[in-house]
């Protein structure tokens, strides 16, 4: 039986540090290293753990080749078999991002475990200390596997789970799901059953930054014009990369008829256009009188990284069943 549980370390707030300990906002976030992080929790000391450090940044600065890199050393691990589960410690900013990426490339029946903290490693009650524990005894419980998110006692879908608060401790949640298990005094109490990654495969993640897709993030509001469709297009163009264009509509992905006959011209000139909401619960249900696809009921960062995934398989062209349409899930 595997009983290594590896803990890949990636920086973050949870390896934070600040000048006092009351300071929740003002410190420098991936400081602390992975290695100092599990020692300094006296709970785990008697758990069989292996660790290292693949990257110590602020995660809103989480960059493809770091991407990549997680994900080619995450499935290497879940290849191993002396390996019983990963987990990995991250920033909040971009976690749900990272989260949704690993769920679509990963391969395997082994858990991979996101956790994180709001308040630095330095902070008088930090709370990476316990998310961290939590996730530990996640990948280790018998029977678990799919990428989770370990967060404030309760864990969530990698491919559902988005960061709700910018300040407080219970920052993350499943808004049209909820949890699917929760960590409750060192156990594991599960809600509904657990689910495999989609197994893409880490080959095609380019180990270099602009050997990816540029997709962009735009948003629908009041005056919106669509002018940035063009100029965009123009800059993949010169930059010789493939484009992707995600639109936060609003309530159900609606578009001001600028914007959307921007979009509409830009998918007729071969650009990748993905409509999802900024609202911050629900899918957009495609509409009989749109051609712009529908994202579902994924957040705009996550419906970006499904544009980017969906156009690294189109240059790929090796993945039988992931292309342009299939890589679009269903809706919940």
């Amino acid at each position: 039986m595997p009983s290594r549980i590896v803990v890949l370390g990636t920086g973050g707030t949870i390896a934070g540090q600040a000048a006092s300990t009351t300071d929740h906002v003002g410190y420098r976030a991936g400081e602390v290293r992975v290695a100092d992080l599990v020692a300094a929790i006296p709970a785990l000391q008697s758990h069989v753990l292996d660790f290292e450090q693949l990257a110590q940044l602020d995660s809103k600065d989480m960059g493809f080749e770091t991407w990549a890199l997680l994900a080619r050393r995450t499935q290497a691990l879940l290849d191993d078999p002396t390996v019983q589960g990963v987990v990995i410690t991250h920033g909040t900013d971009t976690l749900e991002e990272t989260a949704y990426l690993l769920h679509r490339v990963l391969k395997g029946h082994k858990p991979v475990v996101l956790t994180a903290a709001m308040r630095p490693a330095s902070a008088l009650s930090a709370d990476g200390p316990q998310n961290l524990l939590d996730a530990v005894v996640l990948a280790e419980s018998q029977g678990v596997f799919g990428v989770l998110v370990a967060f404030g006692g309760a864990v969530y879908r990698g491919d559902r789970v988005r960061k709700v608060h910018s300040y407080r401790v219970d920052a993350f949640a499943s808004p049209d799901a909820g949890p699917v298990a929760w960590v409750e005094a060192g156990q594991v109490r599960p809600l509904v059953p657990w689910v495999e990654p989609d197994g893409w495969g880490v080959e095609g993640l380019p180990l270099q930054a602009r050997s990816w897709p540029r997709v962009e993030l735009l948003w629908n509001a009041a005056g919106v014009d669509g002018e940035m469709v063009p100029l965009l297009i123009a800059l993949a163009q010169r930059e010789n990369r493939r484009l992707g264009l995600v639109v936060a509509g609003t309530g159900n992905g609606t578009l001001a008829q600028p914007l959307e006959r921007a979009l509409q011209n830009a998918q007729a000139a071969g650009v990748r256009v993905l409509r999802c909401t900024r609202c911050a619960a629900g899918p957009v249900i495609p509409a009989h009188d749109s051609d712009l696809p529908s994202a579902g009921a994924l957040s705009p960062p996550q419906a970006r990284v499904m544009c980017l995934l969906s156009l690294l398989a189109d240059a790929a062209d090796q993945v039988e069943g992931v292309s342009a349409r299939s890589v679009v899930p269903p809706m919940p």
